[in-house]
Formats: structure tokens, sequence, C-alpha cells
């Protein structure tokens, strides 16, 4: 199962159960830690993920899922001139890398605003 689906999936479930959510878009391929957002899906601009998510989430009906997201242009990878391994079943050249301290600033801003919404309501 591939990410989008899986998180559409979860997505679907937890709406029709009322359990609110916040979803972290991609982080791939970017560097400033500084540039997350956080925002309703249907209001993200300038992340890739976030706009296949956006077209599927209005797809299946699915609204108001908050998400962190970055308005940061990915990096583009520099060439080696040595190949990655396809993935099996991916159409994609490679995997998008990953600063290691992007996606983890991206956890705790989504951990800062589960705290948020729980401590005001």
């Amino acid at each position: 199962v591939d990410t989008v689906t899986a998180k559409l999936e979860i997505l679907a479930r937890a709406q029709a159960a009322g359990v609110p959510v916040i979803s972290c878009m991609g982080t791939g391929n970017k560097i400033d830690p500084c540039g997350f957002r956080v925002a309703d899906i249907s209001k993200t601009s300038g992340c890739a993920l976030a706009r296949i998510m956006r077209k599927e989430c209005a797809k299946r009906g699915i609204k108001g899922v908050k998400v962190v997201y970055s308005e940061e242009l990915p990096l583009e990878p520099i060439e080696t001139g040595e190949t990655e391994p396809q993935r099996e079943g991916s159409s994609r050249r490679s995997t998008p890398g990953s600063t290691p301290f992007v996606p983890g600033v991206a956890g705790l801003i989504m951990a800062g605003e589960v705290i948020k919404e729980l401590s005001q309501g």
C-alpha cells in the first residue's frame, strides 16, 4: 500500500468515527525547518504530497483535515552518476532524501498542535 492510499484510509476512518486527526505532508528534500505551516489540507500550497492528498480528499469527501506542510520547494538531488535501484512496484527513480532534523521538526510541530487542541478543549 502506498503512502497516499494508507493516509487516505486512515483519514476516512477517523472522519467517520469523529476522531480529529493531524497529518504530516512531505518532508523529503527539504532543509528549512522554519518553512512548516499548519493548515487545513484545502489551504495548502507548494507541497507535492499535499497537492495529491488535497485532490484525493476532495474526491472522497474528506474535509477538515489539519496538516503540517512546507511551502519550501524541494531541493533537486545532485546527480552522482550512480543509479539507485528502483523499488519494486514504484515508478519513482529515487527516494527523496531527508535532512535528519526536518522530519523531527515536523513531528514536534504536530505534537504541539495536539497539545494545544487538548488544552483548549
